[in-house]
């Protein structure tokens, strides 16, 4: 980790939360990932060994405690107050990119499996069907590949193989236009409205799959400042 000198605030705090991948880490426990394989999935580009370093150098620094986990087996992430002080800095950093530097956002460019594993951890288990719900997402480009959702019980499990289970909702659309639906560069209603996301199964499904999730974080900023843009 790199050294600044401790003369100055900014400098302390950027030996922190500075270092490449760092502020990301923060992010995805900020949003509620404690297991090491959920944060590593949720970053693929990290490699293991890196994230490793940066979870223990956030550990010494007093950002994050390491818990036994729920279950009895391996280790859970689990935020101090010093750490979860950190949301309101990962938000202002998001939103000066959405602001000051939006036309480098380029959510078109993530993978197909990374984008859903975004999307699952957005959800709102309260809206959840009362019986179990299966939803097979087929991307169709840049290349082909199928997901499925598995709903149930108010939890939500990603599977890259066919569940076992009867579909009851199929979504077929481009990785980019749901990572656009996602971003909030465009609305579910537009998207589909556009063609651009096609939705088919049983009707009251279909029209209440948009609202288990919830989408970025940063949905509304991204919206204002896209149809700011479109306006110009």
């Amino acid at each position: 980790m790199t050294e600044y000198g401790r003369y100055c605030p900014v400098a302390v705090a950027t030996e922190i939360v500075a270092d490449r991948w760092t502020p990301l880490v923060v992010r995805e426990l900020i949003l509620g990932n404690t297991h090491f394989n959920d944060i590593a999935r949720a970053m693929p580009s990290i490699s293991r060994s890196l994230l490793v370093q940066r979870l223990r150098h956030l550990e010494r620094a007093g950002v994050l405690e390491r818990w036994p986990a729920p279950t009895g087996r391996g280790t859970v992430y689990v935020l101090t107050p010093a750490g979860r002080a950190l949301e309101r800095v990962i938000d202002a950093l998001a939103r000066w990119a959405i602001e000051w530097h939006f036309e480098q956002l380029e959510p078109r460019t993530v993978d197909a499996q990374t984008l859903m594993w975004w999307i699952h951890r957005r959800v709102a288990p309260d809206r959840f069907p009362p019986v179990r719900a299966v939803v097979e997402w087929q991307h169709t480009a840049p290349r082909p590949e199928t997901i499925w959702f598995v709903l149930e019980h108010g939890v939500i499990s990603v599977c890259v193989q066919h569940p076992g289970f009867d579909v009851d909702v199929v979504v077929r659309t481009s990785t980019g236009d749901l990572a656009d639906v996602f971003q909030g560069t465009a609305s579910w209603a537009e998207a589909v409205g556009a063609g651009r996301i096609a939705v088919t199964g049983a009707p009251r499904l279909v029209s209440l799959l948009p609202t288990w999730f919830r989408w970025s974080p940063w949905v509304e900023p991204t919206r204002e400042r896209a149809h700011r843009v479109a306006g110009a």
